[in-house]
């Protein structure tokens, strides 16, 4: 299934403007914030992330909402292991299981 899971940006990384690091439900990615780069993205914001993408910015409401309907459908399971398998490999395209899981905080 796909899905589009809501992540909270941690921190936008200056050495790679490309990218942000989110938390989503505690587990910690790197994901590509190009798409959203005229949004004018600042940490605390929430995005719904897909294959390892910010795809739409939305409200932390939105975002709560989202996390509850996919609880409810059974699949923040599903959700949080394609988060885990977020990546990007050196050339800035998505390197699929790669990566750190990071602690949340």
């Amino acid at each position: 299934m796909c899905l589009a899971i809501p992540g909270r940006i941690v921190k936008l990384l200056e050495d790679e403007p490309h990218y942000a690091v989110v938390d989503v439900s505690g587990v910690r990615r790197k994901i590509n914030v190009d798409l959203l780069r005229e949004e004018g993205l600042q940490p605390d914001d929430w995005v719904l992330i897909h294959v390892g993408f910010a795809m739409s910015k939305i409200s932390e409401e939105q975002a709560r909402d989202q996390l509850r309907l996919l609880a409810m459908l059974g699949e923040a399971e599903e959700a949080l292991q394609e988060i885990q398998g977020y990546a990007f490999d050196d050339t800035g395209g998505a390197a699929p299981g790669a990566g750190e899981q990071g602690a949340s905080g």
